[in-house]
C-alpha cells in the first residue's frame, strides 16, 4: 500500500524536516504516528496525500512511484485517500451534510443512494442536529467530527488523520477511534498522527515515532 525508502524532505534551503525515513504499510494495516510538535508528522502525511514531493528518496503509493504519476492522474489517486488535517478544510458554503457527502458526489453517486448513509454517519459522530448547518456556525470540535465523517464516508483505501481527536472530550475521542477501527476492519489502511499517548494505550496497533526527523517503528 505504502512504501518509503530513505526519504528526505526540506523546505527551500532550510534543514531537512525528515531524514532517511523508511517504512512499509501493508494493505489493511493500522498504525499510529507519534512524536513531539515539530517532529515532521504533518509533513509526512502531506507526502502521502501528494501535496508535497520528497527532496530525495523513493515513495510508492498503491504500487506507483509518486514521482512518475502524471499530474492529470493525481485527482484519481487522491480519491482513494481519506484525509483529516488539523485545519479541517470544510467548504463554508456547503452544509454539514453536503460537506460529508462531497467525496460520494465527486464519484458520481446519486443523492438517493447516499442520503441515508450520510445521515446515519452524522448521527454516529453526534452531528445529527447539525445536518443543515454551515461550517462557520459549527464549533471547532463539531468541524473536526464533520471532517472525520467526510474522510470515512467513502470507505477509502487509505485514511490519513492528523490529530483527529484533538478538539473533543475523551469519551467522544474513544468513540471516534472505534469508528476508524471499524473502517480498518472493512479493509482500509489507516495512519493516525497523534500525541495523545493515553488514547494510544486503548488500542492494539503498531506505532511509528518521529523524533528529530528520524523514524522508529514500535510494535
Amino acid at each position: 500500500m505504502v512504501r518509503f525508502e530513505n526519504v528526505g524532505l526540506r523546505y527551500g534551503m532550510g534543514p531537512e524536516i525528515l531524514r532517511d525515513v523508511s517504512f512499509h504499510l501493508k494493505p489493511g494495516s493500522f498504525h499510529f504516528l507519534t512524536g513531539p510538535s515539530g517532529a515532521g508528522k504533518t509533513s509526512l502525511l502531506r507526502l502521502l496525500f501528494l501535496s508535497l514531493r520528497p527532496t530525495r528518496g523513493f515513495i510508492s503509493l498503491f504500487g506507483q512511484d509518486i514521482m512518475t504519476i502524471p499530474r492529470t492522474q493525481l485527482p484519481e489517486v487522491r480519491r482513494r485517500i481519506g484525509v483529516v488535517f488539523q485545519d479541517f478544510r470544510l467548504l463554508d458554503h456547503l452544509t454539514t451534510f453536503e460537506n460529508v457527502a462531497l467525496p460520494l458526489r465527486v464519484r458520481g453517486t446519486s443523492r438517493g443512494h447516499y442520503k441515508k448513509d450520510v445521515i446515519e454517519l452524522l448521527e454516529w459522530v453526534d452531528l445529527g442536529d447539525r445536518i443543515n448547518t454551515l461550517p462557520p456556525v459549527l464549533s471547532g470540535g463539531e468541524q473536526q467530527r464533520a471532517a472525520i465523517a467526510r474522510a470515512v464516508v467513502g470507505q477509502p483505501d487509505l485514511l490519513l488523520a492528523d490529530e483527529p481527536t484533538g478538539n473533543v472530550d475523551p469519551a467522544l475521542a474513544t468513540r471516534l477511534l472505534h469508528l476508524l477501527v471499524e473502517l480498518n476492519r472493512l479493509g482500509t489502511t489507516i495512519l493516525i498522527a497523534t500525541h495523545d499517548l493515553g488514547l494510544l494505550d486503548q488500542f492494539d496497533a503498531a506505532r511509528m515515532e518521529l523524533k528529530d526527523g528520524e523514524l522508529r517503528i514500535q510494535r
